[in-house]
């Protein structure tokens, strides 16, 4: 025998013991409408879907940082010039403060763990994410400008560099903007 049963749910939603009717139209314009989900669940959500992004950014976040450190390394590594030095140095930073950025939300975790405050948990999350994906763009915006710098000239590197944050800025700012304004 075939039972359909939605996530998290296991009996008649909590409309007044009354089953909910699962062909209505949800509203668009709130993202957990038509959720039947208590508030501590739909917080347990909210904070699983920001650890699995989280540890998206973290795999591309330690692979770039993986990349920057083994570059001083290499032979042609001293014959860079002041600016292309410095770059580097400030990617290490960045990628740096990257990692912090993607470890901070199971530091939270770790402390408040307990104290009956998840919703403070997902919501400094939510924040940090925003840090991460910024982060980030910088991240590869720089290591695209120090590598056409190195390759090929300084002009074209900054020319290829601004196409790629213009590029990213659309992706992580203005698409992401645009969906959530057609809810």
């Amino acid at each position: 025998m075939f039972v359909a049963a939605r996530s998290g749910s296991s009996g008649p939603s909590r409309d007044n013991g009354r089953a909910a009717d699962h062909n209505e139209p949800v509203s668009t314009s709130n993202p957990d409408a038509g959720r039947d989900e208590t508030e501590e669940e739909r917080l347990d959500r909210k904070w699983n879907d920001l650890l699995q992004e989280l540890r998206v950014m973290q795999t591309g976040a330690q692979l770039t940082a993986g990349f920057l450190l083994t570059l001083p390394f290499q032979s042609t590594f001293q014959k860079l010039d002041t600016f292309q030095t410095t770059l580097y140095l400030v990617l290490v930073v960045v990628a740096a403060l990257t990692t912090a950025q993607v470890m901070a939300p199971v530091a939270i975790h770790r402390r408040l763990s307990g104290e009956h405050v998840k919703e403070r948990l997902v919501s400094a999350a939510h924040r940090l994410v925003f840090g991460v994906l910024a982060s980030l763009g910088v991240l590869i915006t720089g290591m695209v400008v120090l590598i056409f710098d190195v390759v090929v000239d300084r002009p074209l590197a900054f020319v290829v560099g601004a196409g790629t944050a213009a590029v990213l800025a659309a992706l992580l700012v203005v698409l992401p903007g645009r969906l959530t304004s057609e809810r």
